[in-house]
């Protein structure tokens, strides 16, 4: 069994660093002079006032590259404009000029894949430099690099998804393909321009001066070339011209649940007091449930069976979801529980939501006598295969193949968050440690000597401490490995957001009895 690792701080503590750092990526950047409106207040005056954002990779880049990037110079996530979910790109023109960095290319990849799983319009508030040019061997070449981007607002389109765009600023090089690509663009008077090659670029290509404005400007596109569709006289009028855009274009509204809401049995306010201080202590998951779902909504599934595994049906603010949650390692009968409730939640579709606390599958001859590789797998092959949205959310541990099982970024899920206090890593750090140490003995051995306890330990601290930085939730938030760190007491109303899309709107054909791959036996 996997050995996890302790918490070096408090979770108020992480909790404090965590809240510090959000409000320093929201926090306005606009320089003194500049006219242009900072990139969140772009989206909200896009967005129908007072309604929720969910926001996608907020900590991206955090601590990646050798310059600050708050969310990696781009905003992304779903908003409501008319009453219709749209997911939103906006570049931020106050970081790096708006460049993209190969996070930023990630970011916004994630944020298509969503659109286009959800079928979702896509709105792009452009304003970007192009491409980081010192890292364009991570950005340009590949095919989950910057053309993917463009693959994907063309394959929508034909799709029939809206990508709309607004140019609020620069675009030049890659930045000037996403307006140019698009259905409908604007453009703002005497401040957009798009265009392949900046002045600079002409000037030394060609030797040939000119302004920006007479290169590419908002009226050069609009009157002459067609790359644009509407002038704006100002950001404020584009924004409403994007919004009426939406408005004219045919498509679902957010739909309200099925059934009623009801509050949860328990408050969510107790949720941080559940938390044990290492993640080698066990949560009560069912108490954590209980502040999360309506009340009187849940129904668990062979609840005597498979026990270090909690799979129930429930509502979380009025949206049905099936649950699996981890109550301890998984053993082959709970791994083969969580199996065949997933297939039933694929069969009734029903959203599934994974609730991770886990060291990972239980290992030894004993269990690998019982199938435990398998089971494991058929559990793996079922969260693979099932075709209604996924959605996951680490509380505690989540280390090696169990992360698979529960449906890890791996497995193709919608949404995936971390609480502030959850670890994850490949396998623990301090089994990594001993197994490295047992190697170095063992090697030592054959040599005819010994490894000391100095020795030992020094092997393993470094191992140990690396393990422990990298299975932070802000490290791994900072590269798009998650979507969000949510706190405990906000956990119900980000799975409602998540699920408020998952229902009603969810269209991939109903599964054949095909679906699945071949289970062995």
């Amino acid at each position: 069994m996997t050995v996890t690792i302790e918490h070096n701080t408090g979770f108020e503590a992480q909790r404090r660093l965590l809240r510090d750092h959000n409000a320093g990526v929201v926090a306005p950047r606009r320089r003194q002079g500049d006219a242009k409106l900072s990139v969140r207040e772009r989206v909200n005056r896009l967005l129908d006032p007072g309604t929720p954002f969910l926001e996608i990779g907020l900590l991206a880049a955090h601590d990646v590259y050798d310059t600050d990037l708050p969310a990696a110079a781009l905003v992304v996530g779903i908003g409501s404009i008319h009453g219709r979910p749209c997911m939103v790109f906006a570049n931020d023109p106050h970081v790096k000029g708006g460049t993209y960095y190969p996070l930023t290319i990630k970011k916004q990849l994630r944020g298509q894949k969503l659109a286009r799983e959800y079928r979702l319009p896509c709105v792009y508030l452009a304003d970007s430099g192009g491409i980081y040019l010192p890292l364009q061997e991570e950005i340009f070449p590949d095919e989950e690099h910057l053309g993917k981007m463009f693959r994907n607002i063309a394959e929508m389109s034909a799709l029939g998804l809206p990508q709309i765009s607004a140019v609020l600023g620069i675009c030049t090089a890659g930045g000037a393909y996403i307006p140019a690509m698009c259905d409908e663009t604007v453009m703002v008077k005497d401040l957009s321009t798009v265009f392949l090659g900046g002045p600079q670029l002409v000037e030394a290509a060609t030797g040939i001066k000119v302004d920006a404005q007479t290169l590419g400007g908002a009226d050069l596109h609009v009157r002459e070339t067609a790359v644009a569709d509407h002038l704006a006289a100002n950001e404020a009028e584009a924004l409403a011209m994007v919004r009426d855009i939406v408005a004219r274009t045919p498509g679902d509204s957010v739909r309200p649940p099925a059934f009623a809401a009801l509050e949860p049995a328990d408050d969510p306010a107790l949720l941080p007091t559940l938390i044990p201080a290492t993640t080698k202590k066990e949560m009560n998951v069912r108490a954590i449930l209980r502040c999360v779902v309506d009340a009187t909504s849940w129904t668990e599934y062979r609840k005597d069976y498979g026990i270090t595994m909690v799979c129930a049906t429930a509502r979380i603010a009025g949206y049905e979801v099936g649950i699996v949650a981890n109550q301890g390692v998984i053993f082959p009968d709970s791994a083969l529980k969580a199996t065949n409730f997933i297939q039933i939640c694929n069969q009734r579709r029903i959203p599934l939501l994974f609730v991770y606390n886990v060291s990972g599958f239980m290992v030894g001859e004993q269990y690998e006598r019982a199938g435990i590789a398998k089971h494991g797998a058929k559990m793996v092959n079922a969260v693979s295969c099932a075709t209604v949205p996924k959605i996951s959310l680490v509380i505690g541990g989540s280390f090696g193949a169990a992360n698979f099982a529960m449906s890890g970024r791996s497995m193709g899920g919608q949404f995936m968050a971390m609480w502030p206090n959850a670890r994850s890593t490949g396998v623990g750090g301090e089994q990594a440690a001993a197994v490295m140490a047992i190697l170095k003995r063992d090697k030592l051995r054959r040599a005819g000597k010994e490894l000391s306890a100095d020795e030992e330990a020094a092997i393993k601290q470094p191992i140990i401490d690396s393990f422990e930085r990298q299975s932070h939730p802000a490290y791994i938030a900072a590269r798009m490995w998650i979507d969000a760190v949510v706190e405990p007491e906000d956990t119900r109303t980000w799975l409602a957001q998540c699920l408020s899309l998952a229902h009603e709107r969810w269209d991939r054909p109903q599964p054949t009895a095909s679906t699945f791959g071949v289970f062995r036996l």
